[in-house]
């Protein structure tokens, strides 16, 4: 059986796969145009999204997690247009 990940670690972790996407190497060839580094680019910000999706819909979760799952949508969303 899977080990549940507390709410405050799942955000953890998201901003930690938000901040790995950002920090992906562009490759020198074809830049950001390059269907690979799109791919994982997105791969990460949708692990991201993913790992909090289900957080504000439990009843245990507090408005302060609920807020920062707000964030990292939102820092996902604008991560998601200064790489891509």
């Amino acid at each position: 059986m899977a080990k549940l990940i507390p709410a405050a670690e799942r955000i953890v972790r998201a901003r930690v796969l938000i901040q790995k996407a950002r920090e992906f190497p562009i490759p020198p060839e074809s830049g950001r145009n390059d269907l690979s580094y799109i791919a994982n680019v997105k791969d990460l910000l949708r692990q991201a999204r993913d790992l909090v999706k289900f957080i504000s819909m439990t009843p245990s979760a507090s408005l302060e997690i609920k807020e920062e799952v707000k964030m990292i949508y939102q820092e996902a969303e604008q991560a998601d247009h200064e790489l891509l």
